[in-house]
């Protein structure tokens, strides 16, 4: 009973602030930093749309729902690369270790790196030999525990860093995700909401400059280190409800369906559809359509595949492909390496 008011008190306050989060979103569109927090990663998630809200059964739930780590048993490491949009690169570390049958903590990284050019000027056309770069990091260290048989909590707490040259600003975020099994068909319900921190500035060397404080005043110093303030921008809030459930479970093979609603406090309400179809635990094909109802949305299209081999008794190797149709910008291929043990 007290389980069952804890999820009560806990859905009602998740979707209180999910109403601010739909409030946001109609006025604060594209007013965030740290927009890669927003990036999707987990390969077998991507090739699902992005919904795995519910099912969140591998590392990436450390992404997508930290609460439902505790409910697999998973002893699991994830690597994901992908070369993202407009030349840049993501990567992305996941690992999950579930300390007895109601515990488990988790680890992940992501980094992407927007790359080098050289640093010119108007004298130095060509470069003066030197180079500039950005990048986004985020060190995330999650915890999650089984309440009742049929109730999981858990959250994240994230260390967050962009750097443009010799500016760089930090951010701490919380995540928090709930897992819930109904006794209606296996059907799962899962909710999180991811971001909810501190605001970030940007501050660094380039931002210095001498100042005169009054110029009018002769034979004072004019060598005044000064420096620009700039504007602190809050992180992307995002808050995800997804289910899913097997329509198909026999012992050779098993079909899942999944559909998340997303609320950003800087973008559009979307919906993301995906289904998984597995074979004797050994090869998975994936289908997924993403940010439905998002308005000038560019492509939605998901594809992927996946592969699980035994290497002993303790050791399997996973290998995931995935596809994502991104309109005018071309496409995104996936691929991600896991062991789990």
């Amino acid at each position: 009973m007290k389980a069952r008011i804890l999820f009560l008190l806990l859905l009602v306050l998740l979707c209180v602030i999910s109403g601010t989060v739909v409030a946001y979103g109609q006025t604060k569109v594209a007013t965030t930093a740290a927009q890669f927090l927003g990036v999707g990663v987990g390969t077998r998630a991507i090739g699902m749309g992005g919904a795995f809200v519910a099912v969140a059964n591998d590392p990436s739930a450390l992404y997508w729902n930290p609460g439902a780590i505790s409910r697999t048993g998973m002893r699991e490491v994830s690597f994901e690369h992908v070369n993202w949009i407009f030349g840049t690169s993501l990567n992305w570390l996941g690992g999950v270790l579930a300390i007895d049958e109601n515990n488990a903590v988790g680890l992940s990284i992501v980094y992407l790196d927007y790359g080098e050019e050289e640093v010119t000027t108007v004298s130095s056309p060509e470069g003066i030999g030197t180079k500039w770069g950005a990048a986004d990091l985020a060190i995330s260290a999650s915890y999650a525990r089984n309440l009742t048989d049929w109730f999981s909590i858990g959250g994240s707490a994230k260390f967050i860093q962009q750097r443009i040259w010799n500016e760089s600003g930090t951010a701490f975020a919380l995540d928090v995700g709930l897992l819930f099994l109904t006794e209606f068909n296996g059907l799962r319900i899962g909710m999180d909401i991811a971001n909810f921190g501190t605001d970030l500035k940007m501050t660094g060397e380039d931002l210095y400059v001498m100042h005169d404080p009054d110029p009018s005043i002769k034979g004072n110093n004019k060598n005044i280190l000064g420096a620009y303030e700039t504007q602190s921008w809050p992180l992307p809030l995002i808050f995800r409800v997804g289910l899913a459930m097997d329509v198909v479970k026999t012992e050779d093979s098993r079909v899942t369906l999944a559909a998340d609603a997303i609320h950003p406090n800087d973008n559009a309400q979307v919906v993301n559809l995906g289904a998984e179809a597995t074979w004797r635990d050994l090869i998975s094909a994936r289908l997924g359509y993403r940010s439905l109802f998002q308005p000038d949305a560019q492509g939605g299209l998901t594809l992927g595949l996946g592969l699980q081999y035994v290497l002993t008794n303790n050791l399997t190797a996973k290998v995931d492909y995935s596809y994502q149709d991104f309109g005018l910008l071309n496409n995104v291929q996936r691929f991600s390496i896991g062991l789990k043990f």
